[in-house]
This record gives C-alpha cells, sequence and structure tokens, in this order.
C-alpha cells in the first residue's frame, strides 16, 4: 500500500483525448487517479446527466484503467448556491444533487466544491454569505446519505481564499461529510504565512491540489517558475495527515502534455519522498 497517492487533474491533458486515452496516460505517466473536471460549461455539466449504463460503462473502463476518484465541481462558478437570484440558487442546488448522485454512481469519493458564495455580476453581503451557509448546509446533508464527502476549495477572491476562512463555515455546519480541499497556489497568494493557514483545517483537510502560482496569476504556470514552496507545504500537509494530492495544471496549446504530466509526476514524487 503507498504511503500517498498522487492525482493529475483532468484539464492537464488535451480535451479532444477520450475518457481511455486520458486514464492510460495519467497511468503511464506515474500518477494514482485522475480527477474529472465538471465545470461551468454545458459539455461538463452533461456528464452528471450520464445515463445508468453511461455511468456503469466509465465504472469499467477506470477500473481498467485509473480510477477517478474525485470530482472538481468549478460549475457552481456561474450557478452559485449564495446568489441572489433565486433561479441561478435553484440551478446550483440542482447542480449539488445531481453532482453527489453521480459521484456515487461512479465510485467518486471527493467533491471538491468552489468556494464562492457568489460570481459573476454580483457582490458578496451577508445576505449572499447566509443563503451560501444555509445551501451548504443542504449539500453536506445530501451527502452524508450517499457516503460523499464535499471540501471547499480555497479560491482566489477574498470569500475563500485561505484555509482558515474556509473552516468558518465547516465549523458552522459541523459534519463528517465537509472539509477541506485547498488549493495551495491560492493559499500563497493570499497569505505571507501559507502553512500556517493550512495548520487551521487540522483534522479538516481531505485533500490538496498542487498548483503553482505568482502574485497576482492564479494559472497556466509549471511547477518550479512561481513562489509556492512545495517542500514546506508538503511536510505540513503529511504532519496533518492528509495523503491524497493533485496535480492541477493546464495543457496549453503548443506544450508537450506528456512531457509536463512526466515532469509533473517526477517533481511531486521527488517532493513528496523528501517531505
Amino acid at each position: 500500500m503507498k504511503n500517498y497517492l498522487l492525482g493529475l487533474y483532468e484539464k492537464a491533458m488535451p480535451s479532444d483525448w477520450d475518457w481511455a486515452k486520458k486514464l492510460e496516460t495519467a497511468g503511464a505517466k506515474g500518477f494514482d487517479y485522475v480527477e474529472m473536471s465538471v465545470d461551468e460549461t454545458d459539455a461538463k455539466l452533461a456528464r452528471l446527466d450520464w445515463t445508468q449504463q453511461e455511468r456503469r460503462d466509465f465504472v469499467h473502463l477506470s477500473a481498467d484503467r485509473l480510477p477517478v476518484t474525485s470530482i472538481c465541481l468549478s460549475g457552481h462558478r456561474k450557478y452559485t448556491i449564495g446568489s441572489h437570484i433565486p433561479e441561478i440558487r435553484a440551478k446550483g442546488m440542482e447542480i449539488m444533487e445531481n453532482a453527489i448522485c453521480f459521484a456515487h454512481d461512479i465510485g467518486v469519493r471527493i467533491i471538491q466544491l468552489a468556494g464562492y458564495d457568489v460570481y459573476y455580476n454580483e457582490t458578496s453581503d451577508e445576505e449572499s454569505k447566509k443563503l451560501f451557509t444555509e445551501n451548504l448546509a443542504k449539500s453536506a446533508h445530501m451527502a452524508s446519505a450517499y457516503g460523499v464527502i464535499l471540501a471547499l476549495e480555497t479560491m482566489e477572491n477574498d470569500f475563500m481564499n485561505t484555509t482558515e476562512k474556509a473552516m468558518e463555515y465547516v465549523n458552522k455546519i459541523n459534519s463528517p461529510y465537509l472539509g477541506v480541499y485547498p488549493d495551495t497556489g491560492n493559499i500563497c497568494n493570499a497569505t505571507k504565512d501559507p502553512v500556517g493557514d493550512l495548520y487551521t483545517g487540522r483534522g479538516h483537510i481531505f485533500s490538496a491540489h498542487f498548483k503553482e502560482t505568482v502574485p497576482g496569476v492564479f494559472r497556466n504556470m509549471m511547477y518550479g517558475d512561481g513562489q509556492v514552496n512545495f517542500d514546506e507545504i508538503s511536510k505540513a500537509l503529511l504532519d496533518m495527515n492528509v495523503r491524497r494530492f493533485t496535480a492541477e495544471f493546464w495543457h496549453l496549446e503548443g506544450r508537450d502534455p506528456y512531457k509536463d504530466m512526466e515532469y509533473a509526476s517526477n517533481f511531486f514524487k521527488k517532493v513528496l519522498v523528501n517531505a
């Protein structure tokens, strides 16, 4: 049994690869699982409407190649569950319910939730925070029936850009099915003490995103080109018995995805072994 698992974010691979190629290639490059993206695009959200046969086929495919054990549910950026607009809020909760059922059916353990109360064309206020809290509590209640864990991602905006801020909601709701899934890159842009911030989530961190950043830049960087001290962060996470990590980066046109995947895999294996 491995001491840790290292996963790969789906968007690190070209979008025109089918699932068989994604899973085979990720496994061949040394990753232990793939994290599925369900973002705000219609194509990704449509995954939640797969038929039972499509879900069974996917389970068999992943069992034969590489497991998909988590979902990055960023579709709530468009359909926020704290929105002031009832229709958007209702759509967000419909997505939440469908995602929990979908995760249960395909064997996903963790759904990472975007830590936004509102996003497009709305301003966070006491009302949106209240609505977000109420609907997050309902979501944790739904997830508990299916044995699926919900984990809040630390984002790039002030509402929830640190572990400490995410823990405010974890503590309010107080469910064993709600915790934190920190984005290490975002945290490094939010605080000068990312390790100290991570420790505020001790006992409630289910997994972590390894992402590179520099001030003002939150994506599309390769590891080692930014500010994130992955050695210190990995030591802290391992000290808290966090053993599940996802390499989050994006495939960019003109780059070789095979080389980038291999580089990321080797980079973090070295980091985690040293930690």
